[in-house]
C-alpha cells in the first residue's frame, strides 16, 4: 500500500500555506508601496499607490490562476482560498494601521481604527470572492471547450 499523496492531493492540502503566503503579500505591497508614496508629493493621482493597485491585483489573478492551475478545487472551494487570502491580508493591514497610528502620534488615532479589523477584511473579502468565483466559473468552462 502506498501512503505518497498524489501532486493534486499535496496542492489540496497546501492551500492553507499558500493563502497564508499570498495574504502576507498584500499588506506587504499596501505598506511598501505608501512608504514609497509618502515622499512623491501631493497630486491627484499619486503613481506609487496605483501600483500597489496593480501589484495587488497581479498577486490576486496569480493566486486564482493557481488554484484553478494546480489545485483544481471547486470553483466555490477555490474561491473561498482566494477570498480568504485576501481576507486575511486585509486584517493583517488593518493591524498594521492601528499599531502605527499608536507608535506614530496616539493621540491622533482614530477612536475608530480597531474597527477596520472587521471592515477591511469584509470590504476586501466579500468581493474578492464574487471576483475570484466568476474567474474561476468562466476559466473551467473555457478550459473545457474542445479546441
Amino acid at each position: 500500500m502506498s501512503t505518497a499523496a498524489t501532486p493534486r492531493e499535496q496542492a489540496n492540502r497546501s492551500w492553507l500555506r499558500t493563502a497564508l503566503l499570498v495574504a502576507l503579500v498584500y499588506p506587504a505591497v499596501g505598506i511598501g508601496f505608501a512608504l514609497l508614496d509618502t515622499p512623491s508629493g501631493p497630486g491627484p493621482v499619486r503613481v506609487w499607490r496605483l501600483a500597489a493597485w496593480v501589484a495587488s491585483a497581479v498577486a490576486f489573478g496569480l493566486h486564482v490562476a493557481y488554484e484553478h492551475r494546480t489545485v483544481h478545487a471547486p470553483a466555490l472551494r477555490a474561491a473561498f482560498h482566494v477570498a480568504f487570502a485576501v481576507a486575511l491580508g486585509g486584517f493583517l493591514l488593518a493591524a498594521w494601521v492601528n499599531v502605527h497610528g499608536l507608535w506614530v502620534d496616539p493621540s491622533r488615532q482614530s477612536r475608530w481604527a480597531p474597527l477596520a479589523l472587521v471592515t477591511f477584511p469584509l470590504v476586501a473579502g466579500v468581493p474578492a470572492f464574487g471576483v475570484a468565483l466568476a474567474a474561476l466559473a468562466a476559466a473551467a468552462r473555457f478550459s473545457r471547450r474542445p479546441r
